[in-house]
This record gives structure tokens, C-alpha cells and sequence, in this order.
């Protein structure tokens, strides 16, 4: 089984924080959609044996697409690859695109799982991240997927915002787990360089809060989330237990990420693992779309100076036609050693309720790497960072927080 992901670039405009990348030229949409279509194409030899299993539509925002815009892509994907009976198929959302009509043709696709990007339930949090909705707006599009048939729903939210106090964090919290959805991931803001919030941090416009004030917040989080029958199945991320799903309603689709399952990206910015490589796509819809636009697409030297090339302009995309001049290819490939696979390992399996599993350790990596991570664990067991349950070692729920510099000490 196998994961896919689709990168929709677009944005109606930039949030302050954001440095995934995206692109506000919504008029390329078609453009996007055919190069789309033409890399599955291409790409659909290399997951023949692989089904997917889970297929998310990330972003950006993806519900700047038309319902039928998803339609062509969705049926691009079941044409050209092989995909379960069941699929868990996700939607990324902005509260202000699920209006009625939206969610009513959203719901004639197989797409059967929505993840709002809310951030906040406070006005004056969402008006400093430059978000295009209101809290109303937030609250009134969850409940519309819920009343239109959407049983499995996860927002998004922030904290660590500036000036935020205990209270707004609570606020958002406590709406979020009034609303009954499934599923909430919860982020710590930080001050990517390149993004408007890190220049307004360095211009001294905002007043940043500390780590401590952030382990505060998330400490919050975590005990009202768990008091609400929320499980903390990894460092962001909350699945809430119900009669049917009395382990929590856990994303599939993420959880790919952290378990070491082969996922396939497509479109610009996105990533592909295979267990052995990783490789990711040019991060700029305008090469992307002219390299798919292309007559012919061959394996270019990455990255590879060309003197003699014909360019020319069409709707302001540069497009090489020279057929005798190299050009790079669209992606890039990194092959994974040993030691980058047990640091892959060790990185993704301790920011997960489930840890990291010794026989699957031992099996992947000889007992060498056993015993090398079990030596590094030895001394944060006796701190109580990490424990260790049978054969599983895993982060204290306590430190997740912390959890990026326990795993540090344990990566070769």
C-alpha cells in the first residue's frame, strides 16, 4: 500500500506564516490541471504494484478548486493508477470556500474526508495571520460538512501566536472540541525566515512569545484534549475515540509519514519516498507547468548550464524549445544511505504515541543499530524522557514537546 499527495498551489492571497509554497495566479488553474494530469502520466509506471491507500489533496489551498476541477484530477488518478476500494480521500479547506453549494457538489466525489484550516477561533488572531475568514465563518463551515453527510473532519489550529494569551488558546480549544470533530492538529507557530511574520519579529512590530509561555499552551492542549476522549497519537496531532472508532480517528494519510509507508507527490514542491530515495519538485508552478508542456521530456542533468537554448513567452511562462539543449529536469533525487534510513527511522517513529519498535529496528538495521540506539536510550530512560514498554521505546507523553531534542541524541 502506498500513499498519494497532490500539492494545489493556489492561494487567494498569503498567510503572514505560511512558507509551504503556493502561488496566487489562480488563472494558471488550467494550466496547473494539465501538467498535473501529464506528470501522473508519465510518473504511473513506477506504482503499477503499489495501490494507494490514501490520497490527500494538500496545499496551498486546494479548495480554490472547483468541485470539478477535483473531478478531472480524481479521475486522472483512478485511470492512471491503481487505487483500494476504500480510499481515505482528504480535502484541505478554507472555511470561507466551503459555502453550501461548494460542500453539496463536494459531496457527488469520493472525497470523504475534510481538514479546515481554522487557526483560531478568536477574530483578532485570524485578522493578524491575514486569514480570509472569521471564527463565525470557521464554526458555520464545520457544521455544514457535518449536516451535508462529512463524517470525518480535522481542523488545524496555531498557538504560541503573538501576545496569545491562555486564555484565546482556551477559547479556540474549547470550541473545537464543542464542534465534535473527529480529528485536530495543533502546530507551534514558528518564524520561518522568508515569511512576512518572521520580518514583522525582526522589524519588532509584534511581541513574540517565549518557549516557556508555548510549553504552557501545549501543556493546555493536551490535558483538555485528553479530558475530551482526544488519543495523542503524535506530537501535533489528535484522533477523538467513539463507538466506532474507540482507538481515536486517526488520519491515515499523515500517518503514512511517520510509519514509513511509500507516499507519491505530484506538483510543485511536492515529495516522493520510496524507502530507498526521496525526491521533491521544482517548488515554482511556472517551471513546472512549462516543463510538462514540453513535446518532449527526457532526464535532464540537474541543474546543468545551457548556452544555446530558444525561449519564448506564451501567457507568461518561459518555455524552452531547443531540443538539443539541456535543461534541468522537474525533480530531484536523493538516495537514502543506511544512516539517513535509521535517522528517517528513528525521527518519523518517536514523534508517535507508538514509538519506536525494536523488533521493527533490529529487522531494518541489524542489531549493531539496536543496540547503538538502546545505548543513546539508556540515559534518557533514567531521566524519564523516554520509556520503555516490551519491546517498544517511545517519548514520554509529558515531553513531546520537547521531543525534537530528545531525538537528536539518539540519531547517528
Amino acid at each position: 500500500m502506498a500513499g498519494l499527495y497532490l500539492h494545489i498551489p493556489f492561494c487567494a492571497k498569503r498567510c503572514i506564516y505560511c512558507d509551504f509554497y503556493s502561488d496566487t495566479r489562480v488563472a494558471y488553474k488550467g494550466d496547473y490541471i494539465r501538467a498535473l494530469l501529464r506528470e501522473m502520466e508519465i510518473r504511473q509506471a513506477d506504482w503499477q504494484n503499489e495501490p494507494f491507500k490514501t490520497i490527500y489533496f494538500g496545499g496551498g489551498t486546494p479548495s480554490q478548486l472547483h468541485p470539478q476541477e477535483l473531478k478531472k484530477i480524481l479521475d486522472a488518478i483512478y485511470r492512471y493508477f491503481p487505487v483500494v476500494t476504500h480510499p481515505e480521500i482528504t480535502l484541505e479547506a478554507n472555511p470561507d470556500d466551503l459555502s453550501g453549494g461548494y460542500i453539496a457538489s463536494l459531496t457527488t466525489l469520493p472525497v470523504n474526508r475534510v481538514s479546515i484550516g481554522v487557526q483560531s477561533f478568536d477574530d483578532r488572531e485570524l485578522h493578524l495571520l491575514n486569514r480570509r475568514h472569521t471564527a463565525q465563518e470557521a464554526i458555520d463551515a464545520v457544521n455544514r460538512c457535518k449536516e451535508a453527510g462529512f463524517s470525518n473532519i480535522g481542523i488545524d489550529l496555531l498557538f504560541g501566536l503573538p501576545d496569545q494569551s491562555s486564555e484565546t488558546w482556551i477559547h479556540s480549544i474549547d470550541k473545537a472540541i464543542e464542534l465534535d470533530v473527529p480529528h485536530l492538529s495543533a502546530y507551534n507557530l514558528t518564524y520561518e525566515e522568508g515569511t512576512a511574520i518572521y520580518q514583522m519579529k525582526q522589524k519588532k512590530e509584534i511581541n513574540s512569545v517565549d518557549d516557556d509561555v508555548c510549553a504552557q499552551l501545549y501543556s493546555i492542549l493536551t490535558e483538555k484534549l485528553a479530558d475530551a476522549g482526544f488519543v495523542h497519537y503524535e506530537v501535533s496531532n489528535f484522533a477523538r475515540r467513539s463507538v466506532l472508532y474507540p482507538d481515536g480517528r486517526i488520519s491515515l494519510h499523515n500517518s503514512s509519514y511517520w510509519n514509513g509507508t511509500k507516499y507519491l507527490g505530484l506538483g510543485p514542491s511536492a515529495h516522493s519516498y520510496n524507502k530507498t530515495s526521496r525526491s521533491w519538485n521544482v517548488s515554482d508552478l511556472s517551471e513546472y507547468i512549462a516543463f510538462f508542456k514540453s513535446p518532449i521530456i527526457r532526464k535532464r542533468p540537474p541543474f546543468r548550464h545551457c548556452e544555446r537554448s530558444e525561449a519564448i513567452q506564451n501567457d507568461d511562462i518561459q518555455r524552452i524549445v531547443s531540443d538539443d539543449c539541456p535543461r534541468k529536469d522537474v525533480s530531484e533525487t536523493e538516495q537514502l544511505d543506511e544512516r539517513a534510513r535509521y535517522n528517517d527511522f528513528v525521527i518519523t517513529r518517536l514523534r508517535t504515541m507508538w514509538g519506536v519498535s525494536l523488533i521493527e529496528l533490529r529487522k531494518k538495521f541489524g542489531k549493531a543499530r539496536e543496540n547503538y540506539f538502546l545505548e543513546k536510550a539508556k540515559y534518557l530512560i533514567s531521566l524519564n524522557k523516554l520509556k520503555k514498554v516490551g519491546e517498544n521505546v517511545k517519548v514520554s507523553h509529558k515531553d513531546f514537546f520537547i521531543s525534537d531534542s530528545i531525538i537528536r541524541e539518539l540519531i547517528v
